[in-house]
Order: C-alpha cells, then sequence, then structure tokens
C-alpha cells in the first residue's frame, strides 16, 4: 500500500530523461530505450575495451597489463547511458542508485555470476564529496551489494590524493594524475575483490585503485562499471 502510495506521489520516471514512465518495471521511457547502446560483444578479454584484437586483448592492455584481471561494463557510455549517469553524478539525483543497480545487476548477470563478493567502491576525495554531498560510486555499490546479498563497506579503499578531474586529459596525463592517489587497508588481505564505478574510459583510475588493492594484500581484482567508453580507433 505505501508503495502504492509513493508511485503515486512520485511515478517512476525516466532515469535517462526523467519523463514519467507508465507503470513500474521500466527504467527507461520508449524513446530512450531505443536509443540505448550496449558494449558490443567483440572486445578485449582484459579490460572490455570495445572492437577486434588479436588474442582479444586490445594494445593497451598488451602493453601493460593492468593489475585486476579482467573489467566489465554491460553498456556504452553514450546516449541515454551518459545522460542518465550525469544526472545521477552531477545533478544532485543520489536516488537513481538503486534502480541504476538493479538495471546493472540485471545486465550484467553473467559476469556477476563468478565475480567477487566483496564490492568496493572507486571513492571520492573528501573534499570532493563534501563538495558533491555524496559519493555516486559508493551508492551504487552499496545499492548492487544490497540487491545481491552482498556486502560493500565503507573505509577498505580510499583517495588520498585529491585529483583533477580525468575528463579532457590525455592518457598519459590520466595514468599520472591518479598515480599513487588511492590507499587500502589490511581488510582486503588475501579477499577477492570487486570494485565499482560509474564509467570506464582508459582505465587510469581503475589501474591505480586497483593497484592499492595488490599492494594491500587483495588475491584478485576485477573491475564492474555500468558504462564504457570508446578510447581506442
Amino acid at each position: 500500500m505505501l508503495k502504492a502510495l509513493l508511485d503515486v506521489l512520485y511515478p517512476p520516471a525516466c532515469i535517462a530523461c526523467a519523463r514519467v514512465l507508465p507503470g513500474p518495471g521500466a527504467f527507461f521511457c520508449e524513446t530512450c530505450d531505443t536509443a540505448v547502446e550496449r558494449l558490443p560483444p567483440a572486445c578485449c578479454r582484459t579490460c572490455a575495451e570495445p572492437g577486434t584484437f588479436p588474442g582479444a586483448t586490445c594494445p593497451r592492455c598488451r602493453a601493460s597489463p593492468p593489475p585486476f584481471s579482467r573489467a566489465w561494463a554491460p553498456f556504452a557510455h553514450e546516449g541515454p547511458i551518459a545522460r542518465a549517469i550525469h544526472r545521477f553524478k552531477y545533478e544532485d539525483r543520489p536516488e537513481l542508485a538503486a534502480p541504476l543497480a538493479e538495471l546493472l545487476a540485471a545486465e550484467a548477470r553473467r559476469f556477476l555470476a563468478h565475480a567477487p563478493t566483496l564490492v568496493l567502491a572507486l571513492p571520492l576525495h573528501t573534499r570532493r564529496y563534501h563538495a558533491r554531498k555524496y559519493d555516486q560510486a559508493q551508492l551504487l555499490a552499496g545499492a548492487l551489494a544490497k540487491h545481491l546479498g552482498w556486502e560493500a563497506p565503507v573505509g577498505p579503499l580510499t583517495r588520498t590524493r585529491e585529483t583533477q578531474r580525468q575528463v579532457g586529459l590525455t592518457e598519459a596525463e590520466r595514468a599520472h594524475n591518479v598515480d599513487g592517489a588511492f590507499t587500502a587497508t589490511s581488510d582486503v588481505a588475501r579477499r577477492d575483490v570487486l570494485l565499482l564505478d560509474d564509467v570506464f574510459t582508459t582505465g587510469a583510475t581503475a589501474r591505480a585503485a586497483a593497484t592499492a588493492l595488490r599492494d594491500a594484500g587483495a588475491a584478485r581484482v576485477e573491475v564492474l562499471t555500468f558504462a564504457r567508453a570508446f578510447t581506442l580507433t
């Protein structure tokens, strides 16, 4: 009854454009749903960079094997997916964590079937957290863990150095920007960890965080993000 009342007061809306939906159970309006772009099946087996590569491994992973065992995302960072993430991340819409996590769980079923059950968010620096008032990756990690019955503690992984936003930086600048920016505690020692974030671009931030986790004794690190950017041509 309470849920029905909330649906009347706050009807379900498209997570990308906020258009009111005809009923529960959908994430996008019809227009946005037809424009959603999923990650193509041909991609790097390690980092999920879209494309067909020799040995199914992209040039980036061949030249510098990452500290995580695999990374994946169900969606391309385009159109309605990019708009949904922007609303969640920059437009003060923390309530989108629940539907985004539910959608991620549904779309990443095959990946999650063999993924670690300890979920750690790629955290914001304290100063940026106070400016934004919430950490979108931590909210997404918590919502996903709750949906799956897994654990998503806060604290084992922290961003100890404030970095500039990665948008607009070259790949080398991105790697330098986040180098040594994370620290992990001994809570991850001998544990398999699922590192969670909203978008995977070149993987520089995921590499830096995974390095910190491995340095702290994590046995294995996998990376799951909601969306994946196309960065190699």
